[in-house]
């Protein structure tokens, strides 16, 4: 079996996909445009094809868009059984950068659960910019990865990922603190697209110090 499957080929799943490469990790890349699957996939060793084939990683990284993310969880269904499915967005209303596109007293993560109740979803890698994860690093220090989500061993799967590819995984608890995760970033982002903040420019991350 392939250890992750990584639905996406955008920023955010190549950044993810050389991280596992670097971890070690058996990858398959699906996507619905398979040139740009079969692109990334030869950077990174990777298997390859186009979403809506077999999944045959035990962690699958959707890494796309919430829209696109809930669409996807809704077609593979019971085909995520028993898989870990990390969700890496943050949906954030890309109109006003000031609010989410989820629920109140929701998120993206406890949205698409709700579409998967056999599988184990765990929030992850909503707290980094994609250019900052393919270096692993910001002004010296190392990427933190905040991770929530119900199943323990689901999230342990995920931090030995994280862990072996020299990132630090920090567990917050359950899933329903993707809620704080996602909210928090529309302050993070905020910072990113303000012409009032020009030294933020995708390039910053969170660093918890004890």
């Amino acid at each position: 079996m392939t250890d992750i499957t990584i639905i996406g080929t955008g920023n955010m799943g190549a950044a993810i996909a050389a991280r596992a490469a670097s971890a070690g990790r058996s990858i398959q890349i699906l996507s619905r445009d398979a040139v740009a699957a079969s692109e990334l996939a030869s950077k990174t060793n990777a298997t390859t094809g186009t979403t809506g084939q077999e999944i045959e990683g035990s962690i699958v990284v959707l890494a796309t868009h919430f829209d696109v993310s809930r669409e996807i969880a809704g077609r593979y269904g019971e085909a995520l059984n028993g898989k870990t499915v990390l969700d890496v967005c943050n949906p954030v209303n890309t109109d006003t950068f000031d609010s989410l596109t989820v629920p109140a007293g929701s998120s993206a993560a406890e949205e698409i659960q709700s579409l998967v109740p056999g599988a184990n979803v765990v929030k992850g890698f909503n707290t980094v910019f994609a250019a900052t994860l393919a270096a692993g690093e910001v002004a010296g220090e190392t990427l933190d990865v905040l991770l929530a989500g119900d199943s323990a061993a689901a999230k342990a799967a995920v931090a030995s990922f994280i862990s072996d590819s020299g990132l630090r995984a920090l567990d917050v608890g359950p899933l329903r603190r993707a809620r704080e995760l996602e909210s928090f970033m529309i302050l993070v982002v905020g910072l990113q697209v303000s012409s009032a903040h020009p030294d933020y420019n995708w390039n910053s991350a969170l660093k918890l110090l004890p």
